[in-house]
């Protein structure tokens, strides 16, 4: 019996990658790549039009991102089989897209094979996180979550603002600043303002 050709969408802003990606599955047999989006927007379009068995979602993409892209796509089709292959691997980026549904999430570093095998589990249903991945995510679910707010004034510290000046800018108390500053630094586990930005940065709380 003929082995099924899987079919696959690559959804990526940067056409080299997407190139890249195309023609590794080319290079191996059982895969097909029907489309190819350049952002969430068209990703969610591609996906409703053609249906692949798979999905590759980058995270930052412009007009939509993947995260927001997953949930469309899930809303189309509860059991669409997502893969997330990204550069970035905070814990908060692997946690929001695991969250909108996607069934794995492969570094755009990986091994050839690991994407192939990837692409394969999914497809049969099964979910494929590699090992130093799901420890950030046992890491996510862990921590304490940051509130809208909260988020919002670490932003505004990572930006090098004075708490007068972030007072100021979101109408509020220089004290009640002070206080989610205080919270912040808790939740983060910092001991200041500079290292709790960076561990915001890497975690992809916050962008750089």
């Amino acid at each position: 019996m003929d082995q099924k050709v899987l079919s696959v969408m690559i959804a990526d802003d940067h056409t080299i990658v997407r190139a890249g990606i195309a023609a590794l599955l080319t290079h191996y047999a059982g895969f097909e790549v029907i489309g190819e989006a350049n952002n969430g927007v068209e990703a969610v379009e591609m996906y409703r039009t053609h249906r692949p068995d798979v999905v590759l979602m980058d995270l930052r993409m412009p007009e939509m991102g993947g995260v927001a892209a997953i949930t469309q796509i899930k809303s189309i089709n509860s059991n669409a089989a997502v893969v997330i292959l990204t550069t970035f691997d905070g814990d908060e980026d692997i946690y929001r897209g695991m969250k909108a549904g996607a069934k794995g999430y492969v570094l755009k570093d990986a091994k050839p094979d690991e994407l192939i095998d990837c692409i394969k589990a999914v497809n049969r249903g099964q979910n494929y996180i590699p090992s130093n991945v799901a420890a950030k995510l046992v890491n996510r679910f862990a921590s304490l979550e940051l509130t809208d707010r909260e988020t919002e004034i670490l932003t505004h510290v990572a930006n090098g603002e004075s708490n007068k000046r972030i007072a100021s800018n979101l109408e509020i108390t220089e004290g009640t600043v002070k206080t989610h500053i205080a919270t912040i630094l808790g939740k983060l586990d910092a001991t200041s303002r500079t290292e709790a930005v960076a561990i915001a940065r890497r975690r992809g709380l916050i962008e750089d």
